[in-house]
């Protein structure tokens, strides 16, 4: 079985219409990355209890932290990004999941090879404080970050094999980096997928359209991945607009977003909640 979740900010920067949404469209659990225009990093003590508090009222989960630890460049102040990087791990503890989001530096495409190792020995600091904290970290490839291409995601979990440092897989991401999805990013890293962010998009194009509309092969991967007992399905449309900290879809398009994924599972035969 599947779980469906999402980035309620996609919805609506309003917690109250981000509830009623999911309420009425059933959807249990949440990716939490931004309320009332603010990232999750901003919001104080007072209000991630009150967000808790209201989802928890409602019948929804956090699934995972969106956070934006790690779309930093690489060259920035770390121990800096590492304070912010325990107070995303307090935050995940305190709303009760176990997966934290993150990217791994931007920086420039000259220099990939260069920063290799700075990039892992600085992705370690987190992984293990994570660990001690029985929590997962969740890479997502992103534009103009280390992890842009599947090659260079392989290398990431290749030089750092800890159990608690999994994939994010982001189909449109990789459509963007100009790759084919289903043979080559998704082939490369389908042993470290333990998440998958559903969002689908036209490479001739680059329009960001319902899962299964573009070229994410989001059916077949999702047939492939069927044994991951419990795998979150967090959708992501950015079918009005996206940019670097985010997207919005708003409440009908989400819905339209929503129905499409929930077809394809149910034409693949896999169970969802």
């Amino acid at each position: 079985m599947f779980r469906i979740s999402c980035f309620a900010d996609e919805i609506s920067s309003d917690l109250n219409e981000q509830i009623d949404v999911l309420s009425k469209n059933k959807i249990k659990f949440v990716e939490l990355r931004s309320v009332w225009k603010k990232n999750v990093m901003e919001l104080s003590d007072n209000e991630l209890d009150l967000v808790k508090e209201r989802f928890w009222d409602n019948g929804i989960s956090i699934s995972s932290i969106g956070s934006p630890i790690g779309k930093v460049d690489i060259n920035d102040d770390f121990e800096k990004h590492l304070e912010r990087f325990k107070r995303a791990v307090e935050i995940a503890l305190k709303m009760e999941t176990r997966y934290i989001r993150i990217f791994s530096f931007y920086m420039n495409k000259e220099e990939l090879d260069m920063h290799h190792q700075k990039v892992v020995d600085r992705l370690r600091c987190f992984i293990e404080i994570a660990e001690e904290n029985n929590l997962v970290l969740l890479h997502e490839n992103e534009a103009n970050i280390y992890g842009e291409s599947s090659t260079r995601c392989l290398k990431l979990f290749k030089s750092l094999p800890y159990n608690n440092f999994r994939a994010v897989f982001d189909p449109s991401n990789f459509i963007v980096a100009g790759e084919d999805v289903l043979n080559e990013s998704f082939g490369k890293l389908k042993d470290y997928i333990e998440y998958i962010h559903v969002k689908d998009s036209r490479k001739d194009t680059g329009e960001k359209v319902v899962a299964g509309k573009g070229d994410g092969h989001i059916p077949e991967i999702l047939d492939e991945l069927r044994h991951k007992e419990g795998m979150f399905l967090s959708l992501e449309p950015h079918l009005a607009r996206g940019g670097k900290y985010g997207g919005f879809t708003g409440p009908e398009l989400f819905e339209e977003a929503l129905e499409a994924l929930r077809r394809i599972l149910i034409e693949l035969k896999i169970d969802f909640e």
